[in-house]
Order: C-alpha cells, then sequence, then structure tokens
C-alpha cells in the first residue's frame, strides 16, 4: 500500500525534484513546477497527468482508484486514493507527471543515463 513517503522515492529518482509544501501540504516540483502534492479533506495524492485525455481516462478506467473534485475539472491533474493504487502503475504517473514538468535538458539529462 503505497503512502507519501514512496511517492517522494519515486520522484527524487528524477533530476532536479524538489520537496517544499503547497497549501500546508507536502508536495513535489522540478523546474518550480508543480507535480504532486498530499491533499485533506478528502485525503488524497494530487498528481499532475500529461493532458486531460490521460485524466478522463484514468478516472474512467479505475474510478476506485482515481477521483476528481470540481476544483480540478477542466484542468490536468487526476486525485488518487493512495491505498488502493497498484505500486507499479504510481511509480508510472509519478515519472509521467516529472516528465510533463521538467526541463528539455533534464529529461536529455537522465534519458542518457540508460534510466
Amino acid at each position: 500500500m503505497p503512502n507519501w513517503e514512496d511517492v517522494v522515492e519515486v520522484a527524487l529518482r528524477f533530476p532536479e525534484v524538489e520537496t517544499y509544501t503547497a497549501f500546508k501540504t507536502p508536495a513535489l516540483r522540478v523546474n518550480k513546477k508543480f507535480m504532486a502534492r498530499l491533499r485533506t479533506g478528502p485525503d488524497a495524492l494530487v498528481l499532475r497527468v500529461v493532458d486531460l485525455g490521460e485524466r478522463e481516462a484514468l478516472l474512467q478506467g479505475d474510478p476506485a482508484v482515481f477521483f476528481s473534485t470540481p476544483h480540478y475539472d477542466g484542468h490536468p491533474y487526476v486525485l488518487i486514493r493512495l491505498p488502493e493504487v497498484d505500486p507499479v502503475e504510481l511509480a508510472e504517473l509519478v515519472e509521467d507527471a516529472w516528465r510533463t514538468q521538467a526541463p528539455k535538458r533534464a529529461i536529455k539529462a537522465y534519458d542518457g543515463e540508460g534510466n
């Protein structure tokens, strides 16, 4: 069952990711761009996704894991119930969030390392 520490561990594998606080909750960013944060009320991980198409696919594909609130309508973010998400899928989504927000030079450097 993944938790915030697992999300941070995955995210910090990628160049230039840093932890910070957003809306009084722990958060992650790269290149000063938001990647993810822990949310309360309801408890969930707010995660940046590639685009609205991916957001809709996640929401429709597994509503027990992925959901949203009206606040996020029209934005490329999804809420994730951490106790319910598959750890492998979570790691892939965190990498996608990083790739979406990271500078091209950081992505090239990471990919050039054979990762």
